[in-house]
């Protein structure tokens, strides 16, 4: 933590003060800054496009602009300072604002992603005002002041396409869209996980605990029969499809949410075997053990719309029946 922070007041040391830049490195920074932002957009654009095409159409346009601004400034340089453009980016000046990697905002969701594009617009739009007093040049301030008067338009713009998107449903679809990707990537690979962990450990974990009647040795095997589960889990999960053709997403983030899921439903009743009494241990895991069965029957019917009493038929009478059977086979 020190280190890093002596390393960027160093590094922040290096850096150009805004109010030193010359109008030919101002032009600059912005010319760079149009580049930057007009990637950014059509990264977005191109990430969104298979899922969100409507939204992905919306930073097609975008990206064109910035695509324009950027050709816009370079005439302008060129008139007045040639064509040797210097290289000064956002990163060179102290203080100023960096932009967020494509990739670090994308997996937010549609929503992040819309409001991250506000952010960039109020960013630009503050660059360009900042400029204005600092340029004596008539053109480049003409210039300066017209692309700030975009951006504040552009501010906006996120606000005007989510309406226009609003009004041929294409906001609602992409949130059916998210909605239906969330699932399959996350709350059904962690429900497999939670009810395979909740449910296959019931018999090893009691039939271990009236077997022994030593809450060591059940934590112990509990612990260990819910992490190798876990594991297994996941790399069947991850290793079940890509998720290309299915539209799963990754296999990597499922098989991960499947194996945490599987290990926490297998842990949830192992761990009150740390209390040393039997029958207190005993009795506070088979607490959990109908929480857990519940709260899977209440994951069921909220996500996967299955009817709760069907749901609690399946899982609680099932988990009834593995717990039985372990209880039975741990007292033989």
């Amino acid at each position: 933590m020190v280190i890093s922070r002596i390393a960027a007041a160093f590094s922040f040391g290096k850096k150009r003060a805004f109010s030193n830049l010359s109008e030919q490195e101002i032009l600059a920074l912005a010319i760079s800054s149009e580049e930057e932002d007009g990637r950014i957009y059509q990264a977005y654009a191109d990430g969104l496009r298979a899922d969100f095409p409507a939204s992905a159409e919306v930073f097609d346009a975008m990206a064109a602009e910035e695509n324009e601004h950027r050709r816009q400034l370079l005439d302008l340089h060129e008139r007045r300072f040639g064509d040797n453009v210097p290289l000064i980016k956002r990163e060179h000046v102290a203080g100023f604002y960096e932009r967020k990697p494509d990739w670090l905002v994308k997996p937010l969701g549609i929503d992040n992603v819309r409001k991250q594009a506000v952010a960039m617009e109020l960013q630009a739009c503050r660059f360009y005002n900042e400029a204005l007093p600092t340029v004596n040049d008539v053109a480049i301030r003409k210039l300066l002041g017209d692309l700030a008067e975009a951006e504040a338009s552009h501010v906006s713009l996120a606000s005007r396409l989510t309406d226009a998107l609003t009004e041929v449903g294409a906001v609602d679809e992409e949130a059916e869209t998210e909605k239906r990707q969330f699932l399959l990537t996350y709350v059904q690979p962690g429900l497999a996980g939670l009810m395979d962990g909740s449910v296959s450990t019931l018999a090893p974990v009691f039939a271990a605990a009236f077997a022994t009647r030593d809450t060591w040795e059940t934590f112990l095997i509990g612990l260990a029969a819910s992490i190798g589960a876990g594991i297994s889990m996941g790399f069947t999960e991850a290793l079940s499809d890509d998720g290309k053709l299915t539209g799963r997403g990754s296999p990597i983030k499922r098989g991960i949410t499947c194996g945490l899921m599987t290990m926490v439903g297998g842990l949830g009743h192992a761990l009150p075997y740390l209390i040393s009494d039997f029958w207190t241990a005993t009795t506070i895991a088979g607490i959990i053990v109908v929480i857990e069965l519940w709260v899977i029957a209440w994951i069921q019917n909220k996500y996967m719309e299955t009817p709760f009493f069907t749901a609690a038929l399946q899982v609680v009478f099932g988990g009834a029946l593995v717990l039985a059977a372990g209880i039975f086979i741990g007292s033989a």
